[in-house]
């Protein structure tokens, strides 16, 4: 049989943005007038969580600004795989800034619209953890003090993937990569390096902070458009898997998304004046052990004899996590 018809049955559920429910509940996504300001035709890896975490941020931006955007994009995977010369993805007013200058570009933008008077413009910056946690840091550290009228965002996908999977200042402990090797006493990435960036944003005390996942996109669009209804400097940081520097199946990026936020190592919370609002609280506690197994560059924890001392002092650091935001919620049983 040829074609066979599909008949959908859950009409009161939010899965996917379900286009069955009324307009007014659909997510940006499942409207048929998103803006698809990352469309069809870039050259990103099958199953890239950052693909999927851009074209999410700039539709729901796009919807909260009613089109009148501007995106700065840092050196990194985003701006490679979207803009291969001379061709491009983007589908609204779109600038590439060096690898550290990003957030120094994008509030110079902003101050070019607003000296000339063009306040209805909304402005936002992107790059990757290396682009921000790294190489940029020090440009979007000036940008919080400045409180320049710019969302950030941060594509978090723990390394430089795009010049051969290295190290970055977000790469987790024990994690391979390129300059991490799985060797030694201690393989993999040191414990006690690199930085959480939202937490650095908060003691700027800019107006907002937020962090998401790719797993939940509602909880991902809501921050953007509530991102939008500040001014000032803000900063989003979204969770987002990389299946070929993690080794990790296409299929499995959503799952890690999810699972990272379920074991407590990735926090999913909101901060407005340097405070946490909202936290997203775990809804079903799994180990650090199912996030870490589908992963390759965890592979080394879990040979013969593996490193059950490694994976325990991960788990405690998740522990950590979820007692510092307080992400398990007794009085529910966990759910959010």
């Amino acid at each position: 049989m040829a074609f066979q018809e599909v008949k959908l049955y859950q009409t009161g559920t939010f899965v996917v943005g379900n286009r069955l429910l009324d307009d007014d509940q659909r997510s940006v996504q499942a409207r048929m007038g998103r803006s698809n300001s990352l469309t069809s035709g870039h050259r990103a890896c099958q199953g890239c969580g950052e693909a999927l975490g851009a074209r999410y941020v700039l539709d729901a931006a796009m919807r909260a600004t009613d089109g009148k955007l501007v995106a700065v994009n840092s050196t990194g995977c985003l701006e490679v795989f979207s803009t291969p010369y001379p061709e491009s993805s983007w589908q609204l007013p779109w600038l590439h800034s060096l690898f550290g200058n990003g957030p120094a570009v994008a509030s110079g933008v902003a101050a070019a619209l607003r000296a000339t008077g063009r306040d209805d413009v909304r402005v936002l910056g992107q790059a990757g953890d290396g682009g921000t946690v790294d190489i940029g840091f020090g440009t979007l550290s000036g940008m919080f003090e400045r409180n320049d009228d710019v969302l950030f965002v941060c594509y978090d996908n723990q390394g430089y993937m795009n010049t051969g999977v290295q190290r970055s200042g977000a790469t987790p402990p024990a994690a391979r990569t390129a300059n991490t090797k799985a060797l030694g006493p201690e393989p993999g990435n040191a414990f006690g390096q690199g930085k959480f960036v939202p937490l650095i944003a908060m003691a700027h005390e800019i107006p907002y902070v937020a962090t998401a996942t790719v797993a939940e996109l509602r909880d991902l669009e809501y921050k953007v458009e509530k991102a939008m209804t500040f001014r000032g400097a803000r900063y989003l940081h979204v969770f987002v898997p990389c299946p070929l520097g993690w080794g990790a199946a296409s299929s499995d990026t959503i799952r890690l998304a999810r699972l990272a936020k379920e074991s407590g190592l990735f926090p999913v919370f909101e901060a407005e004046g340097g405070e946490v609002t909202e936290v997203s609280h775990i809804r079903r506690q799994v180990p650090v052990e199912e996030y870490l197994r589908p992963q390759k560059r965890y592979a080394h924890l879990f040979g013969d004899p593996g490193r059950p001392d490694i994976v325990a002092r991960l788990q405690a650091l998740a522990d950590h996590t979820i007692e510092r935001f307080g992400l398990v919620d007794a009085g529910d049983g966990g759910d959010e």
